[in-house]
């Protein structure tokens, strides 16, 4: 029997602190395609949908692939984006027998705290009780018990940096083939603590995010589980599911999969207040250790900007950190990237060649990060945004990326990326596509909290997180509206 297969991918990430809606502009900008556009795009790329499709050779499926989305994370999506996304998402399950989709799991959007819930309840609803239905998620997912509920396996990511997408959706393919001819019937259990956030931010290095994940490879190998998945969560969405989680998808007794997935939550809980790294290192204090240590470098020094994160729903334009550089006349520094379309604008109106005046970012919110930097600048490139991605994180794989209009400025002796389409710095060909090469940088400063690891820290000679007044660096405890009460750290609570 052949059968006939629901594949696609809705991804968002939404920090609800941040002001800015997002639109279905967003997710365009970023990454949306329909149809007949997805295979081209996505067929022989290491990633989620890339494996689908390789699956579906392997497994002789027939594919409906209505919708391939993302947009960087931001602030929460509008209803009007949300219906429109579900709209054409689930007009190609028509006919399916069954799903293996690709979903964050920290969406929000207006009106509606758990729009991956509602996505599952609702192909759920089409697809009947017995459909399998498997969903790839990010290990920061907010998970829910409606999407345990309507969703036969959740399986999330395993690395942070996320490099593992590719082998997820091929372990989800596999769980999809065996229920498709009925040798399994999978369904899926969850856990959760009364946690804002934990498992060391989901860190998979080494601490309890570790131990947890090697704990549930271990069921899986052993038969006791079909899937096992740790998500840490992500702090900065103000809903009431918010937090770390451990979902068990097995094909035996979901009793004894429960009893597991509580003492897995359990250690969660026992270990919530380990860190793994360091509190980040002041704009002072990083400057001058790029400065002190620039003359005769062989490998860069990364200075990585936590606070202003695009990949954690930062606004990307906070300038104290390029402000600082500048100041203490760092040279062969490379800084990725200011999120600033007018000052693009600017740029290409100077040319290519030409030196002018540039006023960067700081628009915002010029209170978290620093207002507008005022620079003479020597415009070095200017390029349309797109290039390819060969690096090891999720955003690599082989695909295309598009920024829109950038440029690279040469600031004294730093070059400076512009960009008109806001993300953080993860893959080394944002900055070589722009004509900065790292490798012979001494010192690169990045916005991102995390995921840069994957790519810029084999080439460092030393790593430190910066935290340069963004948004996601100040205390935003008194900011939470929605959140279930009592919730660790905000109160005081003994299990």
């Amino acid at each position: 029997m052949s059968f006939r297969i629901l594949t696609g991918e809705i991804e968002h990430e939404a920090n609800t602190f941040n002001k800015v809606p997002t639109t279905l502009e967003h997710f365009r900008a970023h990454g949306l395609l329909l149809g007949d556009k997805i295979p081209p795009a996505r067929r022989g790329t290491r990633t989620a949908l890339g494996a689908v499709f390789e699956a579906s050779d392997k497994f002789g499926w027939t594919l409906s692939h209505p919708l391939a989305a993302s947009a960087t994370p931001g602030g929460t999506v509008t209803k009007e984006t949300f219906e429109q996304l579900c709209a054409w998402f689930l007009a190609g399950a028509d006919g399916c027998n069954g799903a293996l989709i690709n979903l964050h799991g920290a969406m929000v959007a207006e009106g509606c705290e758990d729009p991956e819930g509602e996505i599952l309840a609702r192909l759920r609803a089409l697809l009947g009780p017995e459909g399998p239905i498997v969903v790839t998620l990010d290990l920061h997912a907010n998970v829910t018990e409606k999407m345990a509920a309507n969703a036969s396996a959740l399986i999330a990511v395993r690395t942070y940096p996320h490099i593992d997408y590719y082998e997820r959706a091929w372990q989800g393919a596999k769980l999809l083939d065996r229920a498709l001819r009925g040798e399994i019937h999978p369904r899926t259990v969850i856990a959760k603590r009364p946690m804002l956030e934990g498992l060391d931010y989901g860190r998979t290095q080494v601490g309890p995010m570790r131990e947890l994940i090697a704990r549930g490879e271990a069921l899986e190998a052993s038969g006791r589980a079909l899937v096992v998945s740790v998500c840490a969560g992500f702090s900065l969405s103000d809903i009431y599911d918010v937090g770390p989680s451990v979902t068990i998808t097995t094909d035996g007794d979901p009793v004894e999969a429960q009893r597991t997935a509580e003492e897995f939550m359990d250690y969660a809980w026992e270990t919530r207040e380990f860190r793994s790294l360091p509190p980040d290192s002041s704009i002072a204090e990083a400057v001058e250790r790029a400065k002190a240590g620039e003359a005769g470098a062989t490998k860069p020094l990364v200075l990585a900007d936590n606070s202003d994160n695009p990949g954690g729903g930062a606004y990307g334009d906070a300038t104290e950190l390029l402000r600082a550089m500048i100041e203490a006349d760092l040279q062969d520094a490379a800084f990725y990237a200011i999120f600033d379309p007018a000052a693009v604008q600017a740029g290409i109106a100077i040319g290519v060649g030409n030196t002018g005046r540039i006023s960067l970012g700081g628009t915002h919110a010029p209170e978290m990060g620093g207002g507008p930097l005022d620079v003479e600048a020597h415009v070095v490139s200017i390029t349309d945004g797109h290039f390819r991605c060969y690096g090891p994180s999720f955003q690599g794989g082989g695909a295309w990326r598009n920024f829109g209009p950038s440029l690279m400025l040469r600031v004294g002796g730093i070059e400076v990326a512009v960009i008109s389409r806001n993300e953080q710095g993860t893959e080394v060909a944002q900055l070589t596509s722009l004509g900065i090469d790292p490798i012979y940088c001494a010192t690169i400063a990045l916005k991102s909290s995390h995921h840069f690891r994957a790519a810029f820290e084999p080439i460092a000679r030393d790593v430190i997180r910066v935290d340069g007044g963004g948004m996601l660096g100040g205390a935003l405890r008194s900011a939470y509206r929605h959140v279930r009460r009592p919730i660790w750290p905000l109160d005081d609570i003994k299990l």
